[in-house]
C-alpha cells in the first residue's frame, strides 16, 4: 500500500488519482502508524514552506517523516514535498526543514522576460542515472508550477535538472528517498512513467 502523506497541503487528490490510474492502492492519510506501515510512502504538496513545516511538526508528523526515510522505505517528496526534506528556505527565514537531504531552496531570480511563479513545461536534463527516469529519454518535458528551486549540497544526487533564468536542481536520488520539484502527476505519459517506476521500485 502507498501512503499519501495529508498536511492540508495543495494538489493531493491528483496524485491519488495518477496511482489509481496506475492500478496502485492509495491511501491519503495524516496517521503516523499508517504511514510507518505503508510499503511506500508520497509527500506531495503544493504551498507555503514554513505554514507546511508549522503543520507537520504540529502534528508530529515531521519525526514520522524522517523514520521513513531511515528504515529504507521508498519515499517519493513532490514539488513543495521536495523542497521540505531539505534545511532550509528562502521563503520562510529561520524555518527549518526536514533536513533528510542537505541543501538549500533558493527563490528563482528576476529575470526579463521570465515569468514567476515558473508555470509550464520544461525539458529535463537526465544525470547520475536516476532509478525514477528508466526509460525516459533525455530532454523530455514535465510540468512545473514554482517559485523557489532546489541548489541541493550534494550534486551527487542530483538526478534531473532543468533551466529557467538559474539552473534547478529538478529531481534527486539518495539511497530510499527521492523528490522531484516538477508535477510527475500533472506531466502526461512521462510522468506516468516516472510514478510507475518508482511505484515499481
Amino acid at each position: 500500500m502507498i501512503a499519501i502523506v495529508d498536511y492540508d497541503a495543495g494538489n493531493i487528490k491528483s496524485v491519488e488519482k495518477a496511482l489509481h490510474f496506475l492500478g496502485r492502492e492509495a491511501l491519503v492519510t495524516g496517521d503516523s502508524e499508517e504511514i510507518l506501515r505503508a510499503d511506500k510512502v508520497i509527500l506531495p504538496g503544493v504551498g507555503a514552506f514554513g505554514d507546511a513545516m508549522d503543520t507537520i511538526r504540529g502534528r508530529g508528523l515531521d519525526k514520522v517523516l524522517r523514520q521513513v526515510a531511515e528504515n529504507g522505505t521508498p519515499f517519493l517528496g513532490i514539488c513543495l514535498g521536495l523542497q521540505l526534506l531539505f534545511e532550509r528556505s528562502d521563503e520562510a527565514p529561520g524555518a527549518e526543514g526536514l533536513g533528510i537531504l542537505k541543501g538549500e531552496i533558493l527563490r528563482i531570480p528576476e529575470k526579463e522576460g521570465l515569468k514567476i511563479p515558473h508555470m509550464g513545461w520544461n525539458s529535463l536534463h537526465l544525470e547520475n542515472n536516476g532509478r525514477l527516469f528508466r526509460g525516459i529519454e533525455e530532454n523530455a518535458y514535465v510540468y512545473f508550477v514554482h517559485s523557489y528551486y532546489l541548489k541541493a549540497g550534494d550534486e551527487s544526487i542530483v538526478k534531473a535538472s532543468t533551466e529557467y533564468g538559474v539552473h534547478i536542481h529538478a529531481s534527486v536520488e539518495k539511497d530510499n528517498v527521492f523528490a522531484c520539484q516538477f508535477h510527475p502527476e500533472k506531466s502526461s505519459d512521462v510522468g506516468l512513467h516516472i510514478l510507475k517506476n518508482f511505484v515499481e521500485l
